[in-house]
């Protein structure tokens, strides 16, 4: 479908007439409501006229004399009270990692790891001091005893951390 130049007349007279978008694509025909709404932006058309159903006030319903309505209490928590029975948990102190110093004989470039040298990464790959750690690794592992720890942790502990809100 393209757009002929009656049509384009007839979408600005169907646009100023006050017609929804879905409106003027059902009256066009073979276009999609996205498709009137581009095209309007296109054109720059604004000022719609006010449809008569919104420039009316709508007549309100009367309410019901109130002691016909149920009074509902309201809980004494306010918020999310989902989370109103959450219990803080003391999570158990974890052994804080030293800084594993590495020597300068055991550091490894990539093309020096072996399947016995650790291939933990150290510093900025783009930097001329990076390097690998080249300790030697667990049995099946790619990484030296130290890097393991800090690599793979137990399922529960990455539970409860995803559990805990971010402060």
């Amino acid at each position: 479908m393209s757009w002929t130049d009656e049509r384009v007349e007839l979408l600005k007279k169907l646009w100023s007439d006050g017609l929804s978008a879905s409106q003027i694509a059902a009256e066009l025909g073979g276009i999609t409501r996205n498709a009137v709404i581009g095209k309007v932006h296109r054109l720059g058309l604004s000022g719609r006229a006010k449809s008569t159903s919104s420039a009316a006030p709508r007549q309100r319903k009367a309410r019901a004399p109130s002691h016909m309505l149920r009074s509902i209490g309201r809980p004494a928590i306010r918020g999310n009270t989902a989370l109103a029975h959450a219990y803080d948990i003391e999570a158990e102190a974890e052994p804080e990692l030293i800084d594993n110093i590495i020597p300068i004989g055991q550091r490894r470039t990539i093309l020096e790891l072996t399947e016995q040298t650790c291939r933990w990464p150290i510093g900025d790959p783009g930097s001329t001091e990076f390097f690998f750690c080249g300790g030697n690794t667990i049995a099946g592992l790619p990484y030296c005893a130290y890097h393991s720890r800090v690599a793979y942790q137990p399922a529960a502990d990455r539970r409860r951390d995803r559990r805990s809100p971010a402060r």
